[in-house]
């Protein structure tokens, strides 16, 4: 049928689609590890702190991996780049159900670590590239949060419960079918996506010019920045606020790495729980979080087109999802002994603190410009600091302390945070004669 170029085509919400399935399998391959710690704690008989380290090695290669993929993706498009990150998670998946002994998890934590690195960069690249401004908070919302938020809670309800709780299916046999899952959709999106809505054949000059605000007329192409000409031109006020973004969200990854990396494990050893309840309770959190992640990208947008303030808009919602959730957190505790009222309050605590997790996407945009993978890729990279601690310390301390002291210290994280986000300007760009 031919395009109509008079009226937009509407093929960006297939490449939202795209995105969307991206985010929930990339989730909901990473909370995998999560739900198989007690299996493997018993059928290898590995500790707390032995399973964190091996969260660890995955932290470590998708935190090293960040940038030079982030740059990469900013060079060779997002195209290739996210094919091969897709293709890279799924092995490294797939390596978790092959390895023989506890040794082999090291490296297939590292492959999927460095498959699962920079894909959000790639995200954040997407939302940029194929979305107006005026939507584009909204889309990095659903994209970004609810549907990796959902991914996790697939992970635990799905697989947990159903596959492996129900119907009691090996872990490994599990396992491998969604690493061939993995495989089938990089396929899919190496089929169906561009790097740009002007070089797909499915988009009219109509719906390019929609989504770039242009009114009809092409918008002139622009250099990349490189990553040694990005640094080379940052001033020392854009500098420091980029190492503000970059605590904010170390302390946010810092927490919520108890939600993606311990609750299973938690309910398993504290509470008893086998797979059929333990999914089930697991994914409330996780529930919280998709919506308040969809919640909090509208919240957003509506607060800047109300106020006119971008950066007050993003304040606002940054600073009191995170300071409501840490309160929320240590309220919770008062549950401890009853896992069902416990996780109902963990969904309430994920749903304000993952509000605010989409600001700092639209914050990456808002300061990265054409370079926002980049930026985005570099960020993420820093806050693996805040998955590689969060791993290797809340192992520590649920071994050898309590899990009451996991939770408190998550709390604590989730204070600092909400008030680092008052230090953060996202109107001032990383380079400042950039506009976009």
């Amino acid at each position: 049928m031919p395009i109509d170029d008079h009226r937009p085509t509407h093929f960006r919400w297939n490449v939202f689609v795209l995105a969307s399935g991206t985010s929930w399998l990339l989730y909901l391959h990473r909370y995998i590890f999560g739900l198989i710690k007690p299996v493997l704690a018993e059928e290898w008989g590995l500790g707390n702190d032995e399973l964190g380290l091996l969260d660890s090695a995955f932290s470590v290669a998708y935190t090293g991996f960040q940038i030079p993929l982030g740059v990469a993706t900013n060079a060779f498009g997002v195209h290739l780049m996210l094919t091969f990150m897709l293709v890279a998670g799924a092995v490294g998946l797939g390596l978790h159900a092959w390895a023989p002994t506890s040794k082999y998890l090291w490296a297939a934590r590292a492959t999927m670590g460095l498959g699962q690195s920079a894909v959000f960069a790639a995200q954040s690249e997407i939302t940029r590239a194929w979305f107006p401004v005026s939507v584009r908070t909204t889309v990095q919302g659903w994209v970004g949060v609810f549907f990796a938020r959902f991914g996790g809670l697939s992970a635990n309800l799905l697989l947990g419960s159903v596959l492996l709780g129900v119907f009691e299916l090996p872990w490994r046999t599990v396992v491998y079918a969604m690493a061939a899952v993995g495989l089938g959709h990089a396929i899919l999106f190496a089929l169906l996506f561009r790097n740009s809505p002007r070089n797909h054949p499915r988009v009219n000059d109509a719906e390019a010019a929609l989504i770039e605000g242009s009114d009809g007329k092409p918008l002139k192409a622009e250099p990349r920045t490189g990553i040694r000409d990005l640094f080379r031109r940052m001033s020392l006020r854009s500098i420091g606020n980029v190492l503000m973004l970059n605590l904010q969200t170390i302390l946010s990854t810092l927490a919520d790495n108890v939600f993606s990396a311990w609750i299973p494990l938690f309910l398993s050893q504290v509470h008893g729980l086998k797979f059929k309840e333990m999914g089930f309770y697991a994914s409330l959190p996780l529930l919280g979080g998709a919506l308040g992640g969809a919640f909090g990208g509208w919240l957003n947008d509506k607060m800047i087109a109300r106020t006119g303030s971008l950066r007050w808009s993003r304040v606002a919602v940054g600073a009191t999802g995170k300071g409501i959730a840490g309160v929320l957190l240590l309220t919770s505790l008062l549950w401890y002994d009853q896992p069902q009222s416990f996780c109902v309050m963990l969904f309430f605590v994920k749903f304000f603190s993952d509000w605010s997790l989409v600001t700092t996407w639209g914050c990456v945009t808002d300061i990265g410009g054409r370079s926002s993978a980049t930026v985005f890729a570099y960020n993420n990279s820093v806050a693996g600091i805040g998955s590689i601690v969060g791993s290797a310390l809340y192992g520590f301390e649920s071994e050898y302390i309590s899990w009451v002291s996991v939770f408190v210290t998550a709390a604590a994280a989730y204070f600092v945070c909400a008030f680092t986000w008052f230090l953060i300007n996202c109107e001032l760009p990383i380079i400042s004669s950039e506009s976009e």
